[in-house]
């Protein structure tokens, strides 16, 4: 089964756009992601939707943010995703009058609740700030240019 990565690469491509002074086009962030502009297009219209970026048309335009790195919560970004889906897994559906697999269900969806529970608590209590602050802490570790932009590509 695929997993979807969309939460992770929106946090990806929200940090490289706070890395930036001005404005990053389509282009230039779907270089980063190694996929489409249009795909990150698509993304971006649902974020500035939610308030979290906004666009400049024309020569020098491009993808901006538009919300304070330090009031938003991992929690936020994947709401504005469209919460996708968390576990992979999930119970069987295919007898729901077979009293094992209601057993197995009622077991299993109880320890999903509880795992989906703690995991958005989690996605909570980190900001974007937060994730912007531990990768400037790995740039110095490794030794390499202290520009994200650089570093990504070496």
């Amino acid at each position: 089964m695929r997993r979807d990565s969309r939460l992770s690469g929106v946090l990806h491509v929200l940090l490289h756009m706070a890395a930036q002074k001005g404005p990053v086009t389509s282009e230039i962030l779907a270089k980063a992601m190694d996929t489409n502009p249009v795909v990150i297009r698509r993304i971006m219209a649902g974020l500035r939707e939610q308030g979290y970026v906004q666009s400049e048309k024309g020569h020098g335009g491009g993808w901006m943010l538009a919300c304070d790195l330090s009031k938003v919560t991992l929690r936020e970004i994947y709401a504005a995703l469209g919460s996708p889906a968390l576990l992979a897994i999930g119970n069987r559906t295919e007898a729901p009058g077979c009293l094992v697999e209601q057993a197995v269900n009622a077991a299993l969806g109880k320890a999903f609740d509880q795992a989906e529970a703690l995991l958005l608590a989690r996605l909570g209590e980190v900001t974007l700030a937060m994730l912007g602050a531990d990768i400037h802490r790995r740039l110095a570790r490794s030794g390499k240019s202290s520009d994200i932009e650089r570093a990504h590509a070496s």
